[in-house]
């Protein structure tokens, strides 16, 4: 048996003894160093998330996508090599048959599972996960524990840099400043973008050395290249669109926890291209390859590391004691 988190009903969350995963054909199984605690986990937890309403995830969960470990044991039809290596995986899981698949866009596959978050893989908050050989991705040596469990949140901001279709010196308004909001502006930043933020405590984030980071009552009247809104607030992405340039691309990556209004007629008469995003399935490799090189340092985001028996603490937005005023939490399922 191994510890494992799990949510067992709005507002439940206990650690648990569950059986150790043994790797079916196709699978690894692998000892988790480091997992990240997300937005997406919290609202599993608070009984919120639209998944737990539309049926395709129901408790008892076992949550967990945001990780990064070792690999102990391959499955038959596995490449042995994968044994000992240091990995982390794609989330979005596909059938890997039907058109979507075929494209490549698996991560929208209609028969996809999320990991630990759609019903069907059980997450990676737990001591071993067993996961896809097909859907991991190595890490390098300059990329340690921590992390590779922010791979993750930076595939999404990676993609989100990729969508807003910036060249070097364009300016880029990021909307929020939680970890995907903040990577997007380091991934951004390290292409010579010019970086603005909207930050309702902008404090942290010019800690970071985004300067241009503003309240809603300072944002000043410049021409923003594109928009990335990685908020959940209800009213920012009808903002985004008044705000972009004409001719030029909002990305909506946020979820508010209510319906959101967007004006269309903003949106025609500016002719303005909206993209959303949903996972970070293209951006996995170059984010690594942003973290690997130094480009990207994404360990400031880091507010600190707790072991398993808290994690119920953070779901419920009890931070621990002497952690930073960064955004993320990681848990180290080791740790006592």
């Amino acid at each position: 048996m191994m510890r494992a988190l799990v949510l067992t009903g709005p507002g439940k969350a206990e650690v648990q003894q569950v059986p150790v995963p043994v790797a079916a054909a196709g699978q690894v199984v692998v000892d988790i160093d480091r997992a990240g605690v997300c937005g997406t986990d919290v609202e599993l937890f608070t009984g919120e998330m639209s998944y737990l309403h539309s049926g395709v995830s129901s408790y008892p969960l076992r949550p967990g996508h945001e990780w990064s470990g070792t690999v102990t044991s391959v499955g038959p039809g596995v490449d042995p090599s994968w044994t000992g290596r240091r990995v982390t995986g794609d989330t979005m899981i596909g059938c890997g048959r039907c058109r979507r698949c075929v494209a490549g866009r698996h991560h929208v596959c209609p028969d996809r599972h999320e990991l630990g978050i759609r019903d069907g893989l059980a997450g990676a908050l737990a001591e071993k996960l067993a996961f896809p050989a097909a859907y991991l991705h190595a890490l390098p040596d300059t990329v340690d524990a921590g992390t590779g469990a922010l791979v993750e949140p930076a595939g999404n901001a990676q993609r989100c840099v990729e969508a807003a279709a910036l060249a070097t010196g364009e300016r880029l308004l990021v909307l929020g400043t939680g970890t995907i909001g903040l990577l997007t502006a380091m991934l951004a930043r390290a292409r010579g973008i010019e970086v603005h933020l909207l930050a309702e405590r902008p404090e942290f984030a010019r800690s970071l050395g985004f300067g241009d980071t503003w309240t809603r009552g300072e944002l000043p009247e410049l021409p923003w290249d594109a928009v990335v809104d990685a908020s959940n607030g209800p009213s920012l992405p009808g903002l985004a669109v008044s705000l972009v340039e004409p001719g030029r691309r909002v990305v909506y990556i946020g979820l508010s926890g209510t319906p959101s209004m967007i004006d269309t007629r903003d949106a025609v008469l500016k002719d303005v291209t909206a993209v959303g995003i949903l996972g970070a399935s293209a951006g996995l490799a170059p984010a690594i390859a942003a973290f690997a090189s130094g480009a990207v340092d994404p360990r400031p985001l880091v507010a600190g590391t707790v072991g398993l028996d808290h994690a119920a603490d953070i779901l419920a937005g009890r931070r621990p004691a002497g952690s930073s005023p960064a955004p993320k939490i990681l848990i180290n399922p080791a740790a006592r």
